[in-house]
């Protein structure tokens, strides 16, 4: 058997390690390490689909391995996400901490509910997951927002929490209103009837991918002279670009 016929296969399972060590980060509340391992594992989610392509050897369960692990990287962390920015949005709750030796006190928790709406971005993540592998209008560009771009707009919060804290952004992004619609937003969006255009290259031609070189050049030039705060402007930007550029309206699924 080929050892090339594993390697996207490799690479697809390094985003789920990725994945799984930042949800540990996540649920400890240590949110630029859970950053770091959500980069890492889109990292290697955009390059598991170019080395099949490249390599011929695309298969039923490689497209299935991508979507387990996008789950995990870009569904599962950026709902626990949410759920720590609630948490510090919202008044200290002064519940008893519970842990798995919690004996007769198992229905004490050390959290808000109101926190729990976070996690409606891993149902929506999830939910956008399942209908991709079965949407074969998905083969060339996205309908909706793709889950590693949702994921980043999320993380990118707590990055600028903390490295970019101006008062302004810390009030917004702490308001609890402004979570509630930003979640909202985001569920919205992963499941929209909207065509985006996919970021992955099939060719490094730049006739083939001009749309694409220009918008990660745009890219650089604002993580470069906004930081983390242009990472929200950068997924606005490419929902405007996207519906700039294709004006056709998506085939209704059979």
């Amino acid at each position: 058997m080929s050892l090339r016929k594993h390697v996207p296969n490799t690479i697809t399972i390094l985003n789920l390690l990725c994945g799984s060590i930042a949800t540990i980060f996540a649920v400890q509340g240590n949110l630029v390490m859970a950053a770091i391992f959500v980069g890492l594992g889109i990292f290697f989610d955009f390059f598991d689909g170019l080395a099949a392509r490249m390599l011929n050897v695309k298969s039923e369960l490689g497209l299935q391995l991508d979507s387990l692990a996008d789950m995990i990287t870009s569904g599962v962390v950026p709902g626990i996400v949410m759920f720590q920015l609630f948490r510090r949005s919202l008044p200290r709750y002064d519940a008893t901490a519970v842990d798995w030796e919690a004996g007769n006190d198992l229905m004490e928790w050390n959290f808000p509910v109101l926190a729990l709406v976070g996690l409606m971005v891993t149902a929506a993540s999830g939910y956008r997951l399942a209908k991709f592998n079965i949407d074969e209008r998905q083969t060339d560009s996205f309908i909706g927002l793709p889950t590693p771009a949702n994921a980043l707009l999320i993380i990118s919060l707590p990055l600028i929490l903390i490295f970019q804290p101006q008062p302004a952004l810390v009030e917004i992004i702490l308001n609890p209103w402004f979570l509630v619609a930003l979640t909202l937003f985001s569920c919205y969006m992963l499941n929209a009837e909207i065509p985006l255009f996919a970021l992955k290259f099939t060719t490094w031609s730049f006739a083939e991918n001009k749309l694409r070189y220009f918008f990660l050049l745009y890219c650089l030039i604002l993580v470069i002279f906004v930081q983390f705060a242009a990472i929200p402007l950068i997924i606005l930007s490419y929902v405007i670009l996207s519906m700039l550029t294709n004006r056709r309206k998506p085939k209704v699924m059979a």
